[in-house]
């Protein structure tokens, strides 16, 4: 990736560049899924936070858990769920805009005092295009787009996920290396200068050349 592509990761519709990574151990909860999916999205989540070389955690002393994943059928049923209102603030308004756009997914983030993640939400609406997709698919792109505060269109043209030969779903090489190269531990936790991108990309070819290319990582890659 060149340093323009990299940039273009982080950066919103009106030109600034947000970049965060988390600065805390990561302690996820998901609502409105069976079983068997929940320990799908939660292997893919401990193996993108391993890739990253973060952190797990049970429980987060402030938050109780800080990485939430919400899934429904319909954006109206966000209304019915208590308490939702105070991590997702304007939802009142918030549902009708997502409604009228048709979308499928929505996601925030807040930030400590360094700037860094300390809690992110998601919801997903399992419309037919989602509800086709493999769990294993869906929680790999889920937990990726959790590391980093990527801008709305950083995986418009290039996928979040990649086919490994033998078959399974990984992470796309390219996702993975940005990922690792974003929590390297002499990197800053948050930068808002687009000169950041350089020192990623500088990273980013480094650990391709030092891992022959392979930097893909699936949910089997968990510890």
């Amino acid at each position: 990736m060149s340093p323009d592509d990299i940039a273009a990761c982080f950066t919103g519709p009106d030109g600034t560049y947000r970049f965060a990574r988390w600065g805390r151990p990561i302690a996820p909860v998901i609502f409105g899924v069976e079983e068997s999916s929940l320990a799908v999205l939660k292997g893919a989540i401990e193996a993108a936070v391993h890739l990253a070389g973060h952190k797990m955690a049970e429980t987060d002393p402030e938050l109780g858990a800080n990485l939430m994943i919400f899934f429904c059928s319909d954006w109206a049923e966000l209304t019915q769920v208590p308490n939702l209102e105070k991590l997702l603030p304007g939802l009142g308004a918030l549902v009708p805009r997502l409604e009228a756009s048709g979308a499928e997914r929505y996601g925030t983030y807040r930030r400590d005092e360094a700037g860094a993640i300390k809690a992110s939400f998601s919801v997903l609406r399992m419309g037919p295009a989602l509800r086709a997709e493999p769990a294993e698919d869906i929680a790999l792109s889920e937990a990726a787009r959790a590391l980093l505060t990527w801008s709305e269109t950083a995986f418009a043209r290039r996928s979040v996920l990649a086919r490994h030969p033998g078959g399974a779903t990984v992470l796309a090489p390219h996702v993975a290396a940005l990922i690792r190269a974003a929590y390297d531990p002499v990197m800053p936790v948050s930068a808002d200068d687009p000169s950041h991108a350089l020192r990623l990309a500088a990273r980013v070819s480094a650990a391709g050349d030092a891992r022959n290319g392979d930097l893909a990582v699936g949910p089997d890659d968990a510890p």
